[in-house]
């Protein structure tokens, strides 16, 4: 089984210590508007970094991002008269100039519309592939996983990028622009550059190692050979063009064309610095594999929960199915009436026990019989929730049960604990002035994905292979997550989108690798059933449990006198000592306006824009 590195990541400010005293949550001030995009001409190192605002609230649209060039880069095509799709794509196009450690062109994602007029929800399917090449072995040898170190920094862990394809489908389907359109943004930010804040310095020190390794990579990210400065302007004229070629071409140059050829050069034979000690193994991808790369569109998962609508990603990723059944399993509790102490035992428990699940059942369901239905269904859920006592927690790892044949209280065969999964993911959520919604969130895998930039395209590329178990999980029981030829590695990503009677309540999403689930999960949690109003249901304190013999919690809970009760009852935590997911969503008011919502801390916050502020 893959481990996981032994750096964390990126270590900001805790969101929750400011925003909570105990569990009350305390609305930290927001800060100054957003405008455009700001900082492109910045002198180095005399900069400053455009400013967030985690809430906005309005009409004729609104983009909630990580960033706010990038939720700038939406609110300009929706001010253009784009829909959501348009902005969507524009807004995840910026994002790979200005959070190009957590996603972009060279990775994939998970793509949730809402059509208001059809009051239907699709979703796009864009995660990356194996090799067809690739088998059960991918990362064994000699009989053993490779060290997950390894694996991260090579050819070998490079799926197919499916971004490429999963922005081209979505227009196809659902867009008014072309892509070469949506893409202007970003070639533009590209090549003038943004402004390099706290969040984004840490991230490459973090990484500073793996990338002097890559000349492509350092050339870019450590220009003059040192870490970029708070303020400076990072410019990226490769990635412009990139970009432009492609907006002229078509998505045919990643799937057929040179670019794909200079993807496929990198992977067979990643450019190492001279000198460089690093164990960098290379990839089988061919251009075969590139031109055989295409989305898939399943059906979301659904269940109901309160009288809402709960829609999701169905497989390959895990989180609709997760989050579904960790709804149904807590229906029956009155959440709202409950104490703190209460209410985030029973959360915990849920989550543990929907891991159980996930873990056990879910893969690519083109290798895997995957068995969706039964697995959201309010009968299994049922079975399930009766493991749950008020008095005393559970232990992990916990046995799956059979949604096929389920039984009360049941479980059957070995316990899977959950696999490590990176972490440096992005969410943005989309809403136009006809009622449309995106959420959509894509990644890169680890924070710098390999660490290897193509040279001359100015962009990373993904290690999302690392997803799939090294070996199985559980000697001796079958892990549906293995590789295979062709084979979309399982994914924690959960896009959520909520109706009530068919109309939009709110959509959500973050990154935070199998934290995701969790943080989706609690935050539609705390929401619907703790009546927060959707900034502070994001902002609220966290805690992740995935079937392991831990909680992580952030430091607000970790500080606060709820632990100590929650350990009476067993429950062990474990301190996340930087901070848990980094939600976005929008939210349809009742006089028809939109709101906007971020983080307001973690990952040095988020940027919530819309079209026209105010009434």
């Amino acid at each position: 089984m893959a481990r996981p590195p032994a750096r964390r990541r990126t270590t900001v400010l805790c969101a929750t210590a400011a925003l909570v005293a105990g569990l009350g949550i305390v609305p930290a001030a927001a800060q100054a508007g957003a405008g455009p995009a700001q900082g492109a001409d910045t002198a180095q190192g005399a900069g400053r970094a455009p400013a967030k605002t985690p809430l906005a609230v309005g009409r004729g649209g609104a983009v909630a991002s990580v960033d706010t060039d990038a939720s700038a880069a939406g609110i300009e095509v929706l001010k253009g008269g784009g829909n959501a799709v348009d902005a969507a794509v524009a807004t995840a196009a910026a994002l790979g100039v200005t959070e190009p450690y957590s996603g972009g062109i060279g990775g994939g994602g998970y793509f949730v519309y809402y059509n208001a007029k059809a009051r239907k929800v699709f979703t796009i399917d864009g995660r990356e592939r194996a090799p067809l090449s690739a088998d059960k072995n991918l990362f064994v040898e000699k009989g053993h996983a490779i060290p997950f170190d390894e694996a991260m920094t090579s050819g070998r862990s490079v799926g197919v990028p499916g971004a490429p394809a999963t922005w081209d489908a979505a227009l196809r389907s659902w867009g008014s622009r072309s892509l070469g359109q949506v893409l202007k943004p970003a070639e533009r930010l590209a090549r003038k550059g943004f402004t390099v804040d706290e969040t984004f310095r840490q991230q490459t020190a973090d990484n500073e190692k793996r990338f002097r390794d890559f000349p492509a990579t350092a050339k870019l990210y450590l220009p003059g050979g040192k870490l970029p400065a708070v303020g400076a302007t990072l410019k990226n004229p490769d990635l412009a063009r990139t970009y432009e070629l492609v907006g002229k071409r078509g998505v045919g140059a990643m799937y057929g064309g040179e670019l794909g050829r200079d993807v496929v050069r990198t992977v067979r034979k990643p450019p190492v610095a001279p000198g460089a000690h690093r164990v960098v193994r290379s990839g089988d991808l061919t251009e075969r594999d590139l031109r055989a790369y295409a989305v898939k569109r399943p059906g979301p998962t659904h269940t109901t929960y309160r009288g809402l609508d709960v829609y999701g990603m169905a497989p390959s990723a895990s989180g609709g199915i997760a989050v579904a059944e960790a709804l149904n399993i807590l229906e029956k509790s009155n959440l709202r009436k409950l104490d703190d102490t209460a209410y985030l035992h029973r959360y915990v428990e849920a989550s543990r026990i929907a891991f159980a699940d996930r873990n056990r059942w879910i893969g690519d369901p083109a290798q895997e019989k995957v068995p969706t239905a039964a697995l959201t269904s309010k009968r299994f859920a049922a079975s399930r929730a009766c493991l749950i006592k008020d008095s005393r927690a559970l232990t992990s790892p916990l046995a799956p049960g059979d949604p096929r044949h389920p039984k009360p209280c049941g479980t059957t065969g070995r316990a899977a604990p959950t696999p490590y999964e990176g972490q440096q993911t992005t969410h943005m959520t989309v809403a136009d002035k006809w009622g449309n919604v995106v959420a959509y969130t894509f990644t890169i895998e680890q924070t710098g994905g390999t660490g290897i930039t193509v040279p001359g395209r100015g962009f990373l590329l993904n290690n999302e292979l690392t997803d799939f178990s090294f070996t199985p999980v559980s000697p001796g029981v079958h892990d549906p997550n293995l590789p295979g030829p062709g084979k979309r590695p399982r994914s924690s990503i959960s896009p959520t989108v909520v109706l009530d009677h068919g109309k939009l309540k709110f959509a959500l999403g973050s990154p935070g690798g199998a934290t995701i689930i969790t943080t989706v999960l609690q935050t539609l949690l705390n929401r619907v059933d703790r009546g927060m109003p959707l900034v502070d249901a994001i902002a609220a304190p966290r805690a992740s449990q995935r079937n392991a013999a831990t909680t992580d919690v952030e430091q607000a809970l970790w500080d606060s006198s709820v632990r100590r009760k929650l350990e009476a009852k067993g429950h062990v935590f474990k301190l996340n000592p930087s901070f848990i997911g980094a939600a976005t969503g929008v939210e349809r008011l009742p006089d028809g306006r939109w709101l906007a919502a971020a983080e307001k801390a973690r990952r040095g916050g988020g940027s919530a824009m819309v079209v026209r502020p105010g009434r």
